[in-house]
């Protein structure tokens, strides 16, 4: 188990999948933290949702345990984390195979939160507002969403107002923290690219009518 979490964990820190992160929880290679971006089009998205993944004995032959740490309007999902998921179950009830590792695994667990299995779920009051009431399921996961797994992405915007005083941002130094605002960003960097070019034009457009009024017989060429 240990030279398997050993090579899976090397493999995370170096090229994690997209909207996923994991690593050891106090340098312990049976106990992970995990942390999900909420899926693009889901009402879980620009949450940021933290788990917790235990790793058997016999890893991989018996699958880990997962569970939500961050509460989430989820019909597969319960009040307590646990996950209802065939890849997270022995066969022949479940799907679990020795080849599927904890990329894979968090990746299928992000897919369940863009596609919920209506009929395997855990929570049946929340399966039966998916079913018949889209719009309600799609309000209830929303507000959830923003109330628990949006802190993080709130307490970035503080910093980011405080940015003219202190001249730097604070990002949570996670895979998926960075991946959340990666967007944000780059908008950012678009915007100031064409504030200080408009800046500069300025400037030159009012340096080139001082120099004509001072000195008439001055001539400059600007280059489009």
């Amino acid at each position: 188990m240990r030279g398997r979490m050993r090579k899976e964990i090397a493999m995370l820190e170096s090229d994690p999948p997209f909207g996923v992160s994991a690593w050891p929880k106090d340098d312990q290679l049976d106990r992970l933290e995990a942390q999900i971006m909420g899926p693009e089009g889901s009402p879980y998205e620009r949450g940021l949702f933290n788990l917790e993944i235990d790793i058997p004995e016999r890893y991989p032959f018996e699958p880990p345990k997962v569970r939500f740490l961050t509460p989430i309007y989820h019909p597969n999902i319960d009040d307590g984390g646990r996950i209802c998921l065939d890849t997270l179950k022995m066969q022949p009830k479940g799907s679990w195979l020795p080849s599927v590792n904890i990329c894979t695994l968090l990746t299928t667990i992000r897919l369940l939160m863009a596609e919920p299995n209506a009929d395997d779920g855990l929570m049946p009051d929340i399966a039966d507002i998916f079913k018949h009431n889209r719009e309600l399921f799609n309000s209830n996961a929303s507000e959830m969403t923003l109330q628990h797994a949006c802190n993080l992405q709130a307490s970035t915007e503080k910093d980011d107002l405080k940015e003219n005083e202190k001249n730097e941002a604070t990002i949570p130094d996670t895979q998926v923290a960075k991946d959340l605002f990666q967007t944000k960003d780059l908008n950012s960097s678009d915007d100031a690219f064409s504030d200080g070019f408009s800046s500069s034009e300025d400037e030159e457009s009012d340096s080139f009518q001082d120099e004509i009024e001072t000195n008439p017989q001055s001539k400059r060429v600007r280059r489009e």
